[in-house]
């Protein structure tokens, strides 16, 4: 056994369904092995060329009520002891990757907001696999089998 404290079991939220059931599995491992969630959620400025962009639009304020909303529906009022809640600016796989740094675990949905629907793996959750600096757990959203 370390001196050293174990991390936080970091999760990224983005809203999704995948996300949502990351963030489950990031509570139930992180009671499992006594440390702290830290949920993340990042944003950035689109990538778009030649559009139109309201000046008022705030990414960084729309970014804090998506991980407050899906902190309510996940949680509601039973939130976990020391969870920490954490909006970065940034692309995803870059604040997450830099999150892994003496984290016990990354959970990753595996497929966000965005990209191709019938993809297993989003590119976000690819990345954290390939590079995460901790262990990395790839969740799947619940789907019903009949």
């Amino acid at each position: 056994m370390s001196d050293q404290q174990a991390g936080p079991v970091v999760v990224g939220v983005d809203g999704s369904a995948s996300s949502k059931e990351a963030l489950r599995w990031a509570a139930r491992m992180a009671a499992v092995e006594g440390v702290p969630i830290r949920a993340v959620t990042a944003w950035d400025y689109p990538q778009a060329y030649n559009s139109p962009v309201d000046v008022n639009w705030r990414p960084d304020v729309d970014a804090e009520t998506v991980l407050r909303e899906t902190l309510d529906e996940v949680f509601g009022d039973d939130r976990p002891a020391g969870l920490e809640a954490q909006v970065a600016h940034g692309p995803a796989r870059t604040v997450l990757l830099e999150a892994s740094k003496g984290a016990t675990l990354l959970v990753v949905g595996s497929r966000g907001h965005g990209g191709f629907a019938g993809l297993l793996l989003g590119s976000v959750s690819s990345a954290c696999a390939e590079h995460g600096h901790c262990p990395v757990l790839v969740v799947h959203e619940q789907r019903e089998h009949h």
